[in-house]
Parts: C-alpha cells; sequence; structure tokens
C-alpha cells in the first residue's frame, strides 16, 4: 500500500516542489525530502489520507510557507558574542582556536571541508554551504553531526581532564 502510494505521487511531489522551491528560497530535493517524511508521519498516525494529490500539495504549500517564514527570521551574529576581554584569555582562545583547526584539517572525507564554511567568519547560510559543497540543503545536518561527532571523538583525548596518580 504504502510502497504504490509512493510510487503514485513520486511524479506529482516532484513538480509540486519544484514549482514552490524557488518563491521559498529552497531546493526542490530538500522540499521533497521534507514532505516525503511529513507524508510518513501521517502515515504512522492517521493512515493514508483520503484525497492523496490534494493532501500532496497542502503539504507542499505549507513547507514553503514554513522555509520562507524561518528564512525571514534568520540573521547572521554581528559582533563574536564571546569576544575574550584579556590578553590572557586571548592567547588561550587563539590556542583552543588553533587546536581545533588542526583537528578539523584530520578529519575524514569532506567534514574538513564542511566544518571550514560553518566556521567561516562569512556566516554562510546553509543554502550557500550546500551550494559549496555540491549537497543538498537537507543533508547538511545530518552530516554535520555525523562530523561534529567524529570531532568530538578525536578530540576527547586531548580535552579530557587529566586523573591523579599515586
Amino acid at each position: 500500500m504504502t510502497n504504490d502510494l509512493v510510487a503514485a505521487l513520486r511524479p506529482l511531489l516532484t513538480a509540486e516542489a519544484a514549482a514552490e522551491a524557488h518563491a521559498c528560497g529552497s531546493d526542490p530535493r530538500d522540499l521533497e525530502q521534507t514532505v516525503w517524511l511529513r507524508l510518513l508521519e501521517h502515515l504512522e498516525t492517521h493512515g493514508p489520507p483520503l484525497a492523496p494529490e490534494d493532501w500532496l500539495r497542502r503539504a507542499v504549500r505549507a513547507e514553503s510557507r514554513r522555509t520562507r517564514r524561518t528564512a525571514r527570521r534568520e540573521r547572521p551574529y554581528t559582533t563574536d558574542p564571546a569576544d575574550p576581554a584579556t590578553p590572557e584569555q586571548r592567547v588561550l582562545a587563539t590556542a583552543g582556536h588553533r587546536a581545533l583547526r588542526e583537528a578539523v584539517a584530520r578529519l575524514p572525507g569532506r567534514c574538513p571541508r564542511l566544518l571550514q564554511a560553518l566556521l567561516s567568519p562569512k556566516d554562510l547560510t546553509y543554502r550557500e554551504i550546500a551550494g559549496e559543497l555540491g549537497i543538498s540543503q537537507g543533508s547538511l545536518g545530518p552530516e554535520r553531526s555525523r562530523c561534529l561527532g567524529c570531532l568530538r571523538r578525536l578530540l576527547t583525548p586531548e580535552v579530557a581532564p587529566r586523573e591523579a596518580r599515586g
């Protein structure tokens, strides 16, 4: 049943997402991915929609509106909120940044490029980062989580407190 529904709705969703994505400044594939997720949630809680095509059109438009609202609210920081004040704090912060950059460079795959883009002083949006890396915007969150997990495992031995001996 679910496979039949997905197969029947795929062309319509592709067309609807392509039509709406430009207006909300989103990648059509990201919009499609989100609507597929909404459909799975709906199937789990309410079962198949009575009029699947109408439900799908409404879902695409609702996600498009949500994406537009979110994009309007996002604002980059104008200053660094954690600017150290004393010279000692600046030295420690600089050493910490250097250690972080070195650890990021040792990460596997495209993690170094992704984290460098996320840490960039240009404060790039997810859309800009996805364009730079050539991946979909919806993949950035999971990819970022995996990369941060790798970074955490890499840094743990370096930042773990030493136990007293003897």
